[in-house]
């Protein structure tokens, strides 16, 4: 239950120092948060479940004094997120509050509908006034910040029929351990390469930034190395052990990917995590710095191993593009990509995971442009740790983890899935 003292002090008190007065008196004993986004570390009092600076809503004209109480149910919001394990949060103005679980949206119960004031004052208590002129002037902003020392979350704030709407991705605290993934094995000896190009891949939500969290976490847990991570915005905060690790975000410490992956090749690094490769010079970069001994992460949003080759050679013009098929059967080590499924008693999500190993067949393909043929090559190397996606969702439905349903939506071949349903059975 929030206390409701604070709505007493703003229907007797207009005077800005008295209000002040009389929270400072009612907050003394009240335990501090830290909300940390892309440019500041700021330490503000916990005014009994109010997660904001209320003198800002006193100081600012366009506020009514029941603004900042009527978003003071945030921090119940975010602490039922945490208990439930929700993956995301979204708050939309005219609905009520509404989680993700296990990939389905659901209402947060006992919650009113939201209207623009509420999501502006939670905007306004997790973002510096920098932050907000941005989302004021481009419409849309991502940031992330840390929750009462639980977690942290990434957000995008954007505008819809000129109100704010606010999506929150929960970040745990703790970077999971790679066995606690339930990923294959093959996996985790990509973080034990000294060099090349490793790169995880799949649609938003896939998991891509926690398996890419854990392989940096082994290494630095094994190695006495330099790691750089470059990220939009930073998610999973990794700390020293025997490594030296150094975390940029981009619109916050570097002013882009390609700016910092080039900058990186002169800071003495052993691995650099590039959060995402978006363009032309990020990627050529990329391949530079693998080829010149650095043991490089990235991520692209496809699935499957052929279509994210394809990907990446079709962002160059067609006369470079022999250049980077050759640069990529060189360098590539080898492709993770992931889906999250529903599992079938709905307890939880599971991933179903396609993994290629760089193998001297599969590099000669990638040069020669012959990506067609990768898939049979991979169908056929379980000996080597691959497994197609199909596969992988093929043996989650038989060992009865997962529907015949939700695997069959996410296979690549459908034809080769039920092929491999039938065998099974």
């Amino acid at each position: 239950m929030i206390d409701n003292s604070f709505a007493d002090l703003f229907a007797n008190y207009g005077d800005y120092e008295d209000v002040e007065n009389q929270i400072s008196d009612s907050t003394k004993d009240k335990e501090e948060i830290v909300c940390m986004n892309n440019s500041k570390q700021e330490k503000t009092t916990d005014y009994s479940g109010l997660d904001f600076d209320i003198s800002k809503y006193l100081e600012a004209d366009s506020y009514h004094r029941s603004s900042a109480i009527s978003g003071s149910d945030f921090e119940i919001i975010m602490e039922y997120a945490f208990s439930v394990e929700a993956s995301d949060i979204h708050f939309v103005v005219g609905s009520k509050p509404a989680v993700r679980l296990n990939k389905i949206m659901k209402d947060i119960p006992d919650t009113s509908i939201y209207e623009n004031k509420n999501i502006e004052s939670i905007l306004s208590s997790c973002m510096d006034e920098a932050m907000l002129e941005k989302l004021y002037k481009f419409g849309e902003i991502d940031f992330s910040f840390e929750w009462n020392g639980k977690g942290y979350f990434r957000a995008n704030a954007f505008k819809q029929k000129g109100k704010y709407s606010l999506v929150l991705r929960r970040i745990p605290a703790d970077i999971p351990e790679f066995d606690e993934l339930k990923l294959p094995r093959t996996i985790k000896t990509f973080a034990r390469e000294h060099k090349g190009l490793i790169l995880v891949t799949g649609a938003t939500g896939s998991g891509k930034s926690t398996t890419l969290a854990s392989l940096v976490d082994i290494i630095n847990r094994e190695n006495q190395h330099h790691i750089i991570t470059i990220e939009d915005p930073i998610e999973y905060v990794h700390s020293h052990k025997r490594s030296k690790i150094n975390q940029r975000e981009v619109g916050n410490d570097t002013k882009s990917f390609a700016t910092a992956l080039k900058a990186s090749l002169r800071e003495d690094p052993d691995v650099i995590l590039v959060g995402e490769m978006r363009d032309p010079e990020t990627i050529s970069t990329a391949l530079t710095a693998a080829e010149t001994g650095h043991l490089v992460f990235s991520t692209l949003h496809t699935i499957g191993a052929a279509k994210t080759i394809d990907r990446i050679v079709d962002t160059f013009a067609p006369e470079k593009q022999p250049q980077i098929r050759s640069q990529l059967s060189t360098v590539l080590k080898g492709v993770v990509s992931q889906e999250l499924v529903p599992k079938v008693n709905g307890d939880g999500i599971v991933p179903a995971v396609e993994v290629m190993v760089v193998n001297s067949a599969i590099g000669n393909l990638i040069r020669e442009g012959k990506i067609v043929q990768m898939d049979s090559i991979i169908q056929t190397a379980s000996g080597e740790g691959m497994i197609t996606m199909d596969q992988s969702l093929a043996d989650l439905t038989l060992s009865g983890v997962v529907s015949q349903t939700e695997a069959e939506r996410r296979s690549i071949n459908k034809e080769y899935y039920r092929t491999l349903i039938q065998r099974g059975r």
